[in-house]
């Protein structure tokens, strides 16, 4: 993997492809391999830029707290130091609560955007209350429970469950922690896509049991140029439980 240090922080990233830069955001407790066997799909439209977020894969590991505003302006700065003004973006999970608050803050840098299996509702309170409850039990005996209920809520599919179990046991706890405490201090999303004039993806599976396609179909209905798809037997995964849809998906994004 390449490194960068960005905001005082090394991100790692993978780069593939030719064309028009896309930056490929990872979900929640992942890291950027969650898209390789997507990118041999896509490599011959895009540049394509996938970096682990900060806690997570190959980036550094962050003891103190931050935000998702925080994780966007690591990606800000990531385009800095590769010289790229603007780039398509896809957010995965929390990688498209990064997106959308890039999106706010930085619409200029953004000429395409993508939610997979993501959401611009803010956590009820119930939720926000079970992020931080998480992050204590985390703290306290490590990721084994996060890596169980994740993996059986990311996708029924049980092969690819074990992969997941696989990843997720090799995230560090910090990162667990960190992302945690960010998503559940996020507010709403619901301002940013009305607003944009950029191709607009919203992507997600019909049968996803962590964020419900309600949440997907309301997010499309914000923006007049939006395209849902709603793919048809997938999960919380979609690049991996349906690439060549998802691939296609993404492709809108070109025009």
């Amino acid at each position: 993997m390449i490194t960068c240090n960005v905001n005082g922080i090394e991100l790692a990233y993978i780069r593939r492809g030719k064309g028009k830069p896309f930056v490929l955001l990872h979900g929640y407790p992942l890291d950027h391999s969650i898209w390789e066997d997507l990118m041999p799909l896509l490599e011959d439209h895009f540049d394509l830029i996938a970096p682990d977020l900060r806690g997570f894969g190959a980036s550094s590991k962050i003891e103190t707290n931050y935000s998702i505003s925080d994780m966007a302006e690591d990606l800000a700065d990531m385009l800095d130091q590769l010289g790229l003004d603007t780039c398509l973006l896809a957010g995965h999970s929390m990688g498209g609560y990064i997106a959308l608050e890039f999106a706010r803050k930085m619409t200029g840098r953004l000429s395409g955007l993508a939610l997979v299996s993501s959401q611009i509702a803010a956590d009820t309170e119930e939720r926000r209350e079970g992020r931080y409850r998480t992050a204590a039990e985390v703290a306290d005996r490590g990721i084994g429970d996060v890596v169980e209920r994740m993996a059986a809520g990311l996708t029924s599919d049980r092969h690819l469950q074990e992969s997941l179990r696989r990843l997720i046991s090799r995230q560090d706890k910090a990162g667990v922690i960190g992302a945690l405490r960010a998503m559940a201090g996020r507010g709403s999303y619901e301002d940013v896509l009305p607003s944009l004039m950029v191709p607009v993806g919203v992507i997600h599976g019909a049968v996803d049991q962590l964020i419900p396609i309600q949440r997907a179909r309301e997010a499309a209905a914000q923006n007049s140029r939006a395209r849902l798809f709603e793919l048809q037997g997938v999960g919380h995964m979609p690049m991996l439980e349906a690439p060549e849809q998802t691939a296609q998906a993404l492709k809108s994004l070109n025009g």
